[in-house]
C-alpha cells in the first residue's frame, strides 16, 4: 500500500515527515494561498533514513482520519504532545525562517565580494592627488632633465610646446581606423572618425593642459599619472573605431610636464639665491654705512683734537704735559681710524654670533651666522624683528679675522643637526648651546672671551608665567 505525505504548497513551512494534520487544522493565515488544484497529498516515492531517535507521531488506527470521538480526542491529546516537543507551527515557521535567511545571507555575500572586487577595481584606476599626502611622501626633487638655468628651461618649453602643436596640426595625436564606414560611405566613415578623435584630443589635451597649469614639482608623478588614465579611457571609448593617443605624442607631453616640473623647481631655487644675495647686500650695506658713521664721527673728533692743538701751539702757552696728552690722542684716533679701514677692507672679518628663540623654536635650537657690523648686536635685533614672537638671545659674539671660515666651520661641523637639510642658507641647528660652546672651544680657541649657556628669554617667561604662551 503506497505511503502519503504532505505536499506543502510553496511559502509553506514543510513539516516533519508523516506528519499528518488533527480534526480542524487551518493553515497559518500569514501563509500564501495555494494555488489552485494543489496536490495537498502525494505518494512517498523515497524513504529518508532515519534520525536518531526521532520523535513518532502517534499511531494511527484503522477507521480513517474521522474516526471515533474518544479515538480522535485520544488521537489530538497525542498530537498536541508530539507538536509541544517539536515546537509545534513555531519550529516550523523558524525553520523555513533559517531557510530564508540563509539565502539572504548568500545574497548578502556575493553582494560584498562583488562590492570589495569593484573597490579594487577603483582603488587601481583611482589617481592620487590629495595635495597632503603628496606632500608627506615628497623628498629632495631630483631634476628629470638638468638644464643651466631657468632660462634654458623657458627655451626648452617653448620648443616641446611647438612640437606639440605641430603634431596635432598634422594628425598626429590622435588616431583612429581609416577603413571605416558610414551607410556604406567611406568618406562619412573618414569624417566620423575625425569628428571623434578630434573629440578626444580636447579631451586629452584639456587634462593635459589642467596638469601642466597646476604643476608643483611634488605632484609630477600624480601628473603623469593622471595622463596615463586619460590614454586608457580614450583607448576604451575609441576601441570600436580604434581611436587612440598617438604614443610619440603622450610622450612628448609627459616631456613636457617633467620640464615644467624642473622649471619650476629650478625657479624656485633661484629665487631663494636671489632672496639670500639681496639679504647679504643688505647686511653688506648696512656693515658700509656704519664703518662711514664711525670713520666720520672719528674724522670729526680728530678735527677737534688738531684744532685744540693748533690754538695752544700758536698761543705759546701750552704745558708740555697738555700738548702730550693732545698729541697722544690724536695718535689713538690714528689708530681706530686705520682699524675700521681694515675692517671696511677685510670682507671676511666681523663677528660670528650664537644665538637662540626659545619662544619661537624651542629650547635646543640654535641659529649660528655672521655679520660684518661693528655693533653686531644691531643684526641681532633685526633677526628678532616681527617675523618671530620673541626677541633672540645672545650667547656668544666672537670676533674673527676671519669670520666667514669661523662660520663655515662650525656649520660643517654641526651638519647633521640642520633643521633644513635642502637649503643650507638656513642657518639653524639642533643643538643645545653648551654643545655649540664646546665646539666653539675647540675650533675658535682663544677668541672665545664670553659665553652664556642659559638663554635669558625674559618675554617668553614671562608670557608662560601670565597664561599667554606655551612652555615648549
Amino acid at each position: 500500500m503506497p505511503e502519503y505525505r504532505f505536499n506543502s504548497p510553496p511559502g509553506w513551512p514543510v513539516p516533519p515527515r508523516q506528519w499528518k494534520p488533527p480534526q480542524g487544522w487551518q493553515p497559518d493565515p500569514s501563509w500564501p494561498p495555494a494555488p489552485s488544484n494543489w496536490e495537498f497529498w502525494i505518494i512517498e516515492t523515497t524513504s529518508a533514513a532515519p534520525a536518531p531517535n526521532p520523535p513518532q507521531p502517534p499511531e494511527r488506527k484503522s477507521g480513517g482520519l474521522f474516526g471515533g470521538k474518544k479515538r480522535l480526542e485520544e488521537e489530538n491529546a497525542q498530537l498536541r504532545q508530539w507538536v509541544e516537543r517539536l515546537g509545534g507551527m513555531d519550529a516550523m515557521r523558524i525553520a523555513a525562517m533559517t531557510e530564508a535567511l540563509h539565502v539572504e545571507h548568500a545574497g548578502l555575500q556575493t553582494a560584498i565580494d562583488d562590492a570589495a572586487r569593484r573597490l579594487n577595481e577603483t582603488e587601481r584606476r583611482v589617481v592620487q592627488t590629495e595635495e597632503t599626502v603628496l606632500l608627506q611622501e615628497v623628498g629632495v626633487y631630483e631634476y628629470r632633465h638638468p638644464l643651466s638655468d631657468a632660462v634654458a628651461y623657458k627655451d626648452r618649453l617653448a620648443q616641446v610646446k611647438a612640437r606639440i602643436k605641430e603634431m596635432a596640426r598634422k594628425g598626429q595625436a590622435v588616431v583612429g581606423a581609416t577603413n571605416w564606414q558610414v551607410n556604406g560611405s567611406a568618406a562619412e566613415g573618414r569624417k566620423m572618425v575625425r569628428d571623434f578623435s578630434k573629440l578626444m584630443l580636447r579631451a586629452y589635451n584639456a587634462e593635459a593642459d589642467n596638469c601642466v597649469r597646476t604643476m608643483r614639482p611634488y605632484k609630477l608623478q600624480s601628473a603623469i599619472d593622471r595622463l596615463e588614465k586619460v590614454v586608457e579611457t580614450i583607448v576604451k571609448l575609441g576601441r570600436t573605431m580604434h581611436i587612440h593617443v598617438h604614443p610619440d605624442y603622450h610622450r612628448t607631453r609627459i616631456h613636457e610636464l617633467e620640464l615644467t616640473a624642473d622649471y619650476l623647481a629650478k625657479q624656485e631655487a633661484e629665487k631663494e639665491l636671489i632672496r639670500a644675495q639681496r639679504e647679504q647686500q643688505r647686511e653688506e650695506e648696512a656693515a658700509r654705512r656704519e664703518f662711514e658713521r664711525e670713520k666720520a664721527r672719528l674724522r670729526k673728533e680728530e678735527a677737534h683734537y688738531r684744532s685744540a692743538l693748533a690754538k695752544l701751539m700758536k698761543n705759546g702757552t701750552a704745558a708740555a704735559e697738555s700738548v702730550d696728552e693732545l698729541k697722544a690722542k690724536l695718535e689713538e684716533i690714528g689708530v681706530a681710524v686705520a682699524d675700521v679701514e681694515a675692517r671696511e677692507a677685510n670682507t671676511r672679518a666681523g663677528y660670528v654670533y650664537v644665538i637662540s628663540n626659545i619662544g619661537a623654536f624651542g629650547e635646543n635650537v640654535v641659529k649660528i651666522g655672521m655679520t660684518r657690523r661693528l655693533e653686531p648686536e644691531d643684526r641681532v635685533r633685526e633677526l628678532g624683528d616681527a617675523s618671530v614672537p620673541f626677541r633672540f638671545d645672545t650667547h656668544a659674539l666672537i670676533f674673527s679675522e676671519d669670520a666667514v671660515g669661523l662660520e663655515a666651520r662650525l656649520h660643517s661641523e654641526l651638519s647633521d643637526h640642520r633643521l633644513n637639510k635642502v637649503n643650507l642658507r638656513r642657518e639653524f641647528f639642533h643643538a643645545t648651546p653648551a654643545e655649540v660652546r664646546d665646539l666653539l672651544q675647540k675650533i675658535a680657541g682663544q677668541h672665545l672671551l664670553e659665553y652664556r649657556d642659559t638663554a635669558e628669554a625674559l618675554e617668553w617667561r614671562q608670557s608662560v608665567a601670565t597664561g599667554t604662551a606655551l612652555p615648549t
